[in-house]
């Protein structure tokens, strides 16, 4: 019965593993995909007549037949190499991509005109012309292809305007990207518009530096979201042109000249844009022309236009485009009755995880739903509109828009996988990897920033005067524009509020965990205490501004004395531990205000707090700053003190109670392994396994190695060693020979029990070689290179070694196997100073070490010069002169004819011949030959194996 449960249980699992061996070998391996590299020329301009060459590059479906096409779009200062990874896993997918460097970008030709109608969303309808023609791409109509789009920050924006200017495109996944570019750049968080919005100085100088000439690199493409390419030459399948080109706006590298005064001034912006940037960056005021300018590159501009599904990617760490531009964007779109679902992922211009992965199959899943499973025509909820069609405008019509409430609501069921809303939340660290882990909650609704129901937190805090220091400087900090893309780290908290420059307002310690998801409101009052120009009219102030912070608060006489002053404040929302910790500000927002108090009085204002989604834990308190500056923005350059008080004493946040975060415990299989674990080896137990009959045979104790019946296939059916039989003796130096691929290492390494025979056994002085067998304690080895810790000395790497395989010191027998070395005074240096034959002897010596019975090395002269060669062999054989026993493999046959007594010869796997090196040359001479004295192992060696000269 006992045999009978023995022999279940091994064909059990016999069974098992021919599935799984069957399971890989049939596995399909990753598809491979063509590039495609051609340059497309357009016509662009309000007039039509501007020519323009676009360099791109399309990938095929790796299946090839029709697909739907993707267009891929990558973020500002970037190029189509800074999305070539994303396009080659959505061509494995079946998709048909096509990547484009924009106008002004890359070795496109034109000039930057942000996303403009006229165009660079000109540009795109005529690269869906070209995919139209294509034959691999699926057709919904003549002329009209089943098309996607998708990019990130710049490459987000041209995905909405593209869609709201072009009905043939099906399916949209915008990426941190923004609504309103002039709200961006002049944000204003009482509502009141960019106009008298304050400016993102910082993030404005590194989005407008990105289309100059670059001396190199320079910061990361501003989409965030992974690196520029290194080059096309390293893509799939790649045919077509060299692919040297720059990524990066200035990139042109065509020309060696030095640019000039106007290329400096404006790099590759068209001269418009540049005299737009140039004036609001001296006056830090938005001028109408440059807002109306901004908005016509903006989706603010096309409200009602978008009607295609649409997922929105927006990232948490964003000051740039915060979660207010993906809010507006989805109710603009929803208000068209399209489907909309929005993520808050770990990621933005200022950093963080980026999820690469999760965002590529929430992108996948979108439109694999949309483009592959969607019928003909049908993609869309209701279709788009023609590009000639008009739809309201303004500033207010997608927040006004109370119908878009609930994002997608009516529309049809979404794809799998991906959540009408998902917000991205911190899970703690994997136990065993300390990686931090994300949790993506979801919900079935999206309620916009004011979340689905509000709560009312309880501030408290005096009136307090606050400073606006002279110059701006020193300014508070939120987050540093373009930091944390660099370091690729969004959890580096740098805020800092300058003393004399806040007034802070606190909550009491919270009873209960409050989860905030969306914008805080809170109201507050805002005076003049006194300013250094009081009295004075605005104008007269800014004339004597020197300051070179920009803000000259007034700019163009509106402000008068006596009518009103500008007071700029930056609101902040912070976590307080108590003094356990320095105070959090989440993801690093900051809230921008412009608030005119007239003359002798004060003023009220709502403040909408940045949109975050935050856990403020039992005990925390919630505190509202408002400070005077912020590096990141503009300031005045008067000195000037304000008070700051609370008109109401609460904070109303928002709670979105139905977002759903998945469970933090252990994953079922980390119980369920050790359960099986002890299931198997309970099973093992009662069917009485023994190790098998014989491991130990004391006939051959005195034997240091036989081998009979070895054998060892590769996975292919082809034997590395094949039915090898031989045995050595005590104090022989064995040499094992033959040429490459005989199998040699395979058998040295099945002898120190690092892979398993297939057939046959080794044995040891008489013990069975198997995995940690006691016997290899008695097995010196040195294959296939040994490492040693650099800035170590010799000694100090043999000692390092020694007591990690755990056995006392005293057996090491250090200074012996030193002395057999012969390293001398040379073993106090470090090992990063010795020669090749140094550290070909100082592995020797590691080997040695506990003067091993038997000793196997791998080519233990490799790349040795003639005489540390000589001394190697002398090293050998003293060792074997003690009573040991040395095998070793070697290609250098004259040097194995001098070192060593007996050789084994094998030929692709099996064994040749094997014997004493005399008898073996002396039975090579042929018969009547006189002596022989002449022969050479090298001879008898090429003989043997079928390789006669």
């Amino acid at each position: 019965m006992k045999l009978r449960g023995r022999a279940t249980v091994w064909i059990a699992a016999a069974a098992v593993l021919v599935a799984g061996v069957a399971g890989w070998l049939v596995w399909p391996s990753e598809p491979q995909v063509r590039v495609q590299n051609q340059m497309i020329t357009v016509v662009d301009g309000p007039a039509d007549d501007q020519r323009v060459v676009l360099d791109t590059s399309f990938f095929p479906p790796a299946g090839g037949g029709k697909a739907p096409a993707v267009l891929l779009a990558h973020g500002f200062g970037g190029s189509k190499q800074s999305v070539r990874d994303a396009a080659l896993r959505l061509a494995r997918e079946g998709y048909a991509v096509l990547t484009w460097s924009a106008r002004g970008f890359g070795r496109s030709t034109g000039q930057i005109a942000l996303n403009s109608p006229d165009y660079e969303v000109k540009d795109v309808r005529q690269l869906v012309d070209w995919l139209a023609k294509r034959p691999e791409v699926r057709l919904d109509a003549g002329g009209d292809p089943r098309v996607g789009i998708a990019g990130g920050s710049y490459g987000g924006a041209i995905a909405l305007m593209a869609a709201a200017h072009d009905d043939r495109v099906d399916a949209i996944v915008p990426q941190i990207t923004w609504y309103d570019l002039a709200d961006a750049l002049f944000p204003n968080a009482t509502g009141q518009g960019p106009e008298s919005g304050v400016f993102k100085r910082m993030w404005a100088g590194l989005f407008f530096s990105r289309g100059g000439p670059q001396p190199g690199a320079g910061l990361a493409a501003l989409s965030g979201q992974g690196g520029q390419g290194s080059g096309e030459g390293s893509e799939e399948g790649q045919d077509g042109e060299d692919g040297s080109g720059a990524s990066g706006a200035g990139g042109d590298r065509r020309a060696a000249r030095p640019p000039t005064a106007e290329e400096v001034r404006c790099g590759r912006f068209l001269p418009e844009i540049c005299d737009m940037y140039q004036q609001v960056a001296e006056t830090g005021r938005a001028t109408a022309a440059a807002v109306e300018t901004l908005r016509r590159s903006s989706p603010v501009s096309v409200q009602g236009r978008i009607r295609v599904p649409a997922l929105l990617l927006q990232g948490r760490r964003d000051s740039l485009f915060p979660l207010g531009h993906a809010d507006a964007n989805a109710r603009a779109i929803a208000a068209t009755g399209a489907p909309v679902h929005v993520a808050w992922f770990d990621g933005g211009h200022d950093g963080g995880d980026g999820e690469v992965d999760w965002l590529h199959e929430q992108t996948l899943g979108w439109f694999d739903h949309y483009l592959k499973d969607a019928a003909a025509g049908s993609a869309g909820a209701s279709g788009n509109t023609a590009p000639g069609n008009t739809a309201g405008s303004g500033n207010g019509g997608a927040a006004e828009n109370t119908a878009a409430a609930s994002a997608g609501a009516g529309a049809p069921a979404g794809p799998p996988g991906v959540g009408v809303f998902t917000v991205t939340r911190d899970g703690g660290r994997d136990p065993g990897t300390r990686r931090p882990v994300r949790l993506h909650a979801t919900a079935d609704v999206y309620p916009g920033l004011s979340g689905t129901s509000t709560t009312a937190v309880p501030l408290s805090g005096p009136e307090q005067p606050v400073a606006n220091p002279p110059g701006g400087s020193p300014s508070s900090i939120s987050a540093v524009p373009g930091f944390g893309g660099l370091t690729g780290s969004g959890n580096l908290s740098v805020s800092i509020d300058m003393a004399g420059q806040s007034a802070t307002f606190e909550s009491a310690p919270l009873r209960t965990p409050l989860q905030v998801t969306g914008s805080s409101t809170v109201r507050v009052r805002v005076g003049i205490a006194s300013g250094g120009d009081a009295g004075k009219s605005e104008d007269a102030k800014d004339t004597g501004d020197t300051g070179d912070t920009g803000d000259t608060e007034g700019a163009g006489g509106a402000e008068q004395a006596g009518a009103g002053r500008d007071v700029t404040l930056f609101a902040k929302l912070y976590d307080v531990n108590g003094g356990a910790s320095a105070p959090i500000l989440p993801e690093g927002l900051v809230a921008p205000v412009r608030i005119t108090v007239p003359g002798g009085g004060t003023a009220e204002a709502t403040v909408t707090l940045p949109a975050v989604d935050h856990r403020f834990e039992a005990g925390h308190r919630l505190r509202v700053a408002l400070t005077t500056t912020d590096l990141g923005y503009s300031t005045p350059a008067a000195p000037a003190v304000y008070t700051v008080a609370l008109a109401s004493p609460e904070l109303t946040v928002p709670v979105h109670a139905a977002l759903r975060t998945p469970a933090t415990g252990p994953a079922w299989w980390t119980w369920a392994l050790p359960l099986a674990a002890l299931a198997a080896a309970a099973a093992l137990i009662l069917t009485g396994r023994r190790r098998p009959a014989r491991e130990h045979v004391p006939a051959l104790d005195a034997v240091p190695l036989r081998i009979e019946g070895l054998t060892k296939a590769y996975r292919n059916g082809e034997r590395a060693v094949d039915d090898l039989s031989f045995t050595v003796e005590q104090g022989q130096v064995l040499g094992l020979l033959g040429p490459n691929g005989a199998g040699k290492t395979t058998t040295m390494r099945m002898m120190m029990g690092l892979i398993h025979p297939d057939a046959g056994e080794i044995r040891i002085f008489g013990h069975r070689v198997v995995p940690g067998a006691p016997v290899l304690s008695r097995l010196g080895s040195f294959v296939e290179g040994a490492g040693f810790l650099p800035h170590l000395s010799g000694r100090a790497n043999l000692e390092l070694y020694w007591k990690a395989t755990g056995r006392p010191a005293a057996d090491a027998r250090l200074e012996e196997a030193l002395e057999i070395a012969g390293l001398g005074t040379a073993l106090e240096r470090a090992v990063r100073t010795y020669s090749q034959g140094m550290r070909q002897r100082l592995a020797i010596a590691q080997a040695m070490l506990g003067l091993p019975d038997l000793l196997v090395l791998d080519e233990p002269t490799n790349g040795l010069d003639p005489p540390q060669i000589r001394e190697m062999r002398e090293v050998l054989i003293r060792y074997a002169a003690r009573g040991r026993t040395v095998i070793v493999s070697s290609h250098l046959l004259a040097e194995v004819e001098q070192t060593c007594s007996h050789v084994v010869v094998m030929h692709r796997g099996r064994l040749v011949t094997a014997g004493p090196v005399g008898d073996l040359l002396s039975a090579r001479v042929p018969a009547g030959a006189p002596g022989g004295p002449g022969t050479r192992l090298e001879d008898v060696f090429l003989d043997l194996i079928g390789e006669k000269r």
